[in-house]
């Protein structure tokens, strides 16, 4: 199989357990991709091939006794190098922490483990996860598989790159503004940003703050839904974690269609797109129409997102890097907006927001699902330090190019990515779907319908 990197997870897991290939054969194919591809990508920044291979030989002992260890049994899984991992360097991207080694795993790391799947790596982050370009000052940027002059997105850039290029099949990342979404669209794969406590996990210092969350990756619908089944489900160290299990991931994809009552809106109330974002995200809504879903163009403001969504970010950042000295610049521009949060920012915050929530629910009474761009903009030069301009409207920090993320992250909804193009020279694009809260099983199920009609993202890289 010489293509055996490029597997979907769900194929891969097939074939170990019907014992046609071995854990190790799939660790050692993928440590080969990675030697053979990352120089230039640039995605996994701390690699564990000892680690990956201890693991991967006891998930071939255990199914030689006839125990599978769980949905994820002898997979390669990469983690976002934000997410603490026992006795592997966890930098978060910041220099300040450039040789952190936790003593204990993050949830999603614990429940990885506990299903089966094979640790590779950590895939690069910008400092804290600050902003949709990966790139930070102590790995460097990552590059965009499609086209290295490119940037991956971010802030989950190194973990997309990584299932891009075919060195993991499955990766972990997490979303605030879009950090799930944005570089799934740049890199051409497949990623859900969950409900709020869907996929739980622990904070500190904000245990509930809810616009943050982890989540999967993977090159398609399917692989997610399996990497859903590991590491969703409640657990008591938050507070608002949903009380299903991840088994419900498990029962199935199929949707009917016909039945599917889809708002497609192209700017979500105004915002600036690119034409041939715009292009791509429009003929998703015809495939959809053509697929038998009843789609409707929707007039769409969500612009009260935007206080909301900076004043609460600001103020996390305040509260969780505003004693750290020696900070980047857009973590210390942050937490300087943070310090400047007052109880009427925070109320008109809440007031906004609670406001779009209930507008929300009104609006998903008529509809089942919304769809709208990923990113406003495709692919831009790995060398730009964000977008500064869209359609001539500039852009006046490095948040403001990233709206059609940040927006939907303060519905309290699951929203993903899911391939719908490529532009005129060869970028991706990708579709948002966004669904009711605690929908995400069905936001999933319309992405493999949608998947499987295009065949986006069976398009690899020319690496």
């Amino acid at each position: 199989m010489t293509d055996l990197h490029y597997l979907t997870a769900t194929e891969m897991s097939e074939l170990l357990l019907a014992k046609q290939i071995s854990a190790v054969e799939l660790a050692e194919a993928h440590l080969r991709r990675i030697e053979e591809v990352d120089g230039r990508v640039n995605a996994i920044v701390t690699l564990t091939p000892e680690r990956a291979l201890d693991q991967a030989r006891r998930a071939d002992e255990a199914l030689a006794r006839g125990e599978v260890l769980g949905p994820l049994h002898g997979l390669p899984v990469a983690h976002k190098d934000l997410a603490d991992t026992a006795g592997v360097r966890t930098t978060y991207g910041s220099r300040v922490f450039a040789d952190h080694v936790p003593d204990t795993d993050d949830i999603l790391v614990r429940r990885v483990r506990a299903a089966g799947g094979v640790m590779i790596g950590k895939t690069n982050t910008p400092e804290f996860g600050t902003g949709s370009h990966t790139v930070n000052e102590v790995f460097g940027v990552t590059r965009n598989p499609y086209d290295l002059s490119r940037s991956a997105g971010g802030s989950s850039g190194g973990a997309t790159a990584a299932l891009a290029a075919g060195m993991v099949p499955l990766a972990d990342g997490s979303d605030m503004g879009g950090s799930l979404r944005n570089p799934a669209s740049f890199c051409n794969v497949a990623g859900l940003r969950p409900t709020p406590g869907r996929v739980p996990a622990r904070s500190a210092h904000a245990a509930w703050f809810t616009l943050s969350v982890p989540g999967p990756l993977a090159r398609t619908v399917a692989d997610l839904a399996l990497f859903m089944r590991a590491i969703s489900g409640f657990d008591p160290s938050s507070p608002y974690a949903v009380r299903e299990d991840g088994d419900r991931f498990g029962t199935g994809l199929d949707l009917d269609v016909t039945r599917a009552r889809i708002a497609y809106s192209p700017d979500l109330g105004g915002l600036p797109v690119d034409a041939e974002t715009a292009r791509s995200t429009a003929e998703a809504a015809g495939t959809l129409s053509e697929m038998g879903a009843r789609v409707e163009l929707v007039d769409l403001d969500l612009s009260d997102a935007e206080d909301a969504f900076r004043i609460l970010r600001a103020w996390y950042y305040a509260l969780s890097y505003g004693d750290l000295p020696g900070v980047g610049p857009n973590v210390a521009w942050n937490v300087e907006e943070g310090r400047k949060v007052t109880g009427d920012d925070l109320a008109r915050a809440e007031r906004l927001r609670t406001g779009l929530f209930h507008r929300m629910n009104a609006f998903f009474d008529d509809y089942d699902f919304l769809i709208a761009p990923v990113s406003q903009v495709p692919p831009f030069p790995a060398d730009d330090p964000y977008v500064t301009e869209i359609n001539g409207r500039p852009m006046p920090d490095y948040l403001a190019w990233m709206r059609s993320c940040y927006w939907v992250s303060v519905l309290h909804a699951p929203a993903m990515s899911v391939p719908c193009g490529f532009t005129s020279g060869g970028l991706p694009v990708g579709l948002q779907i966004v669904g009711r809260p605690w929908a995400d099983l069905d936001v999933l199920r319309l992405g493999h319908a949608f998947e499987r009609a295009t065949g986006y993202g069976a398009r690899r890289p020319g690496l």
